[in-house]
C-alpha cells in the first residue's frame, strides 16, 4: 500500500506521516529532505540555489545518506530547498527515486508536495494537509525555537506566504489537491487528534468505504 501525503510547508504532513508509518508499519520518506539535501549541496559549494545548472549537477550526484537529518532542518536550507525544487531538472532527477521507495513492501508513507499527482498517482490513500498560514508559522516559529534560533514572527509568516506562492504557482509539479486526495484541516487539530483522523481515513479506504 502506498499512502501519499501532500500539503504545504509547516502543515504537520511530515510528523503526520511518520506516525502513520509507525502506526501501520511502512516505510517512511519525507521527500522535502531530498530537495533539502539537494540545496544543503549547493549552498556547500557556493553556489545560489536558484542557480539552476550548480542544483542540477548536485541533483544528479545526490546521496539521501549524505547529510544528518538535523543538519537539513535550519531555516536558511529550508527557503533554499523551496528555490531549488522549483526546478523542473532537479525534480525530475529526483523523481525516480521516489517512484521505486513507494514500491517498498509492505508499503510506504511518502510526503511532500507532489507525492498524490506526480510521485504516486495511484497511491491507494492520498491526504492533502492543511492548516492556515498563520498557524503554520506559528508552528514554525516554536520549530526553530526549540532549536535555539529567536525568529521574527512578521519574517517566518511571510516566508511562509511566499513558499505557498512559489509551490502553488510553480510550471513544474505545482503544490494541489489531487481530485481523490482526502483533505484534512488541522488548524484546530493537536498531532493525536490528526493521525486519528488520517488514521480512521486509511482504514475506510481499505474497507471500501469513503471516509466521513
Amino acid at each position: 500500500m502506498i499512502i501519499a501525503i501532500d500539503g504545504p510547508a509547516a502543515s504537520g504532513k511530515g510528523t503526520l506521516a511518520k506516525r502513520l508509518a509507525a502506526h501501520y508499519g511502512f516505510r517512511h520518506l519525507d521527500s522535502g529532505l531530498l530537495y533539502r539535501g539537494v540545496a544543503k549541496m549547493v549552498l556547500d559549494a557556493g553556489a545560489a540555489p536558484d542557480d539552476k545548472a550548480a542544483a542540477v549537477a548536485a541533483a544528479k550526484t545526490f546521496d539521501p545518506a549524505l547529510y544528518d537529518e538535523n543538519v537539513l532542518k535550519g531555516d536558511e536550507v529550508a527557503k533554499a530547498a523551496s528555490l531549488v525544487a522549483a526546478i523542473a531538472e532537479v525534480r525530475a532527477e529526483l523523481v525516480a527515486f521516489q517512484r521505486a521507495f513507494a514500491q517498498s513492501r509492505p508499503g510506504a508513507v511518502i510526503d511532500g508536495r507532489d507525492i498524490g499527482t506526480v510521485i504516486a498517482p495511484d497511491a491507494e490513500v492520498k491526504i492533502f494537509v492543511t492548516a492556515s498560514a498563520e498557524e503554520r508559522a506559528r508552528r514554525r516559529i516554536l520549530e526553530l525555537q526549540g532549536r535555539g534560533e529567536t525568529p521574527d514572527p512578521e519574517a517566518v509568516l511571510a516566508d511562509i506566504r511566499a513558499r505557498d506562492a512559489r509551490d502553488t504557482t510553480r510550471a513544474t509539479a505545482p503544490l494541489k489537491q489531487a481530485p481523490d486526495a482526502y483533505l484534512l484541516d488541522n488548524t484546530h487539530l493537536g498531532i493525536d487528534a490528526a493521525v486519528r483522523a488520517a488514521i480512521d481515513i486509511v482504514e475506510a479506504v481499505r474497507a471500501g468505504r469513503r471516509p466521513v
